[in-house]
This record gives structure tokens, sequence and C-alpha cells, in this order.
């Protein structure tokens, strides 16, 4: 099958040559994968709306014998969330969650417990409370329960410098944590 329809967040993406881009997707069916979308930074691209970071989308991808990575044939926005995106604090948290899904999770590994909880992460950054500390909150349970579905920790227990315990799994020092106090 070379078509296929996919539903993913897309937690990363980079500039290829004139016109297009690489995008890192977190799927429900495959995992983290990324996906080459042709074209999309033409001024009349009718996908490039839809492909934004954070954005949850509906993606048709094809996958050619010529090219390694599959390509966006079409694109559309299921949940943009838009509170996440009008709220400084809450993107940089929310940052912070995709590079941690980047970083840990393998590529092309089915994971629909860990993409589920990234999804209502971002829909518990995206209600409508004012207090940072709530968000803080947010994303400490996430980590948690993120390292707990990957294997790293037990459930239920709490690590004292968690930061210092991503980052020795990592073998490499977390960006977006150093970069967390700036947007508060």
């Amino acid at each position: 099958m070379r078509s296929y329809k996919i539903e993913g967040i897309i937690i990363k993406r980079k500039d290829f040559r004139e016109l297009d881009r690489i995008l890192t997707v977190f799927t429900k069916t495959n995992g983290r994968i990324q996906v080459k979308a042709p074209g999309v930074r033409k001024i009349t691209s009718r996908r490039s709306s839809h492909i934004e970071l954070l954005n949850l989308c509906a993606l048709t991808l094809y996958k050619s014998s010529r090219s390694i990575l599959p390509m966006v044939t079409e694109a559309e926005s299921l949940e943009e969330f838009l509170p996440i995106k009008n709220n400084l604090p809450k993107v940089g948290f929310a940052y912070y969650i995709c590079e941690l899904i980047d970083r840990l999770c393998p590529e092309n590994q089915e994971n629909k417990k860990a993409f589920f909880l990234f999804k209502d992460t971002l829909y518990r950054l995206a209600s409508d409370h004012k207090d940072v500390h709530d968000d803080t909150n947010i994303i400490e349970n996430f980590e948690d329960e993120f390292l707990a579905n990957l294997g790293f920790l037990p459930k239920m227990h709490r690590i004292k410098d968690k930061q210092a315990f991503i980052e020795d799994i990592l073998e490499k020092k977390l960006r977006t944590k150093r970069m967390l106090p700036l947007f508060l």
C-alpha cells in the first residue's frame, strides 16, 4: 500500500531545500516518524497552516520507492491548541514535552499510551486555568507517567531531581528545560 492515513501531532519541523519541510510527527499507530512535506513553504500552499507545530492533524502520506521519507499529500488540522499558542509560558511547557518525546521515543515504534498521554496533556495545558503552578503540575504528572510508560521508572515513583535523571538517560542536556524560566 503506497498511500495511507495517519493521525499525529507535529512535534518538530525543519526547513529542507527551498520549499519543503521535514516534519517529525508523533502518531497513534506508528510512534515518532519523519515525513517530508513538499512545497509547504510556498505562499500558496494549502497544507502549510495544517502542519504547524503542536497541531493534531490527519495526514495522508505517500510512500515512494525513490524516497526514504513518506511524503505528505494531504493534511487536515483536527486540533490547533490555540490557547497554548497564545500563551508564552504554555508554549514553553509544550515545547519541553515535544523535546522529551522527540528524544526518548524510538522512531517507528508504536506507543499508543504515550500518544494519548501527550494528547491529554496538551488538552489540559490548553484548558482555561490561569496559574502557572497548575501548568507545572500538569508537566510533572506528564513526566512521571511518560517515564513510567517507557519503562524508566516504576509507577507512582517520585524522583527529587527529575531533570538530572532525564539528562542521564539522554546523555545530553535538555535545551527547553533550561529555557523555561525565560518563558515564565
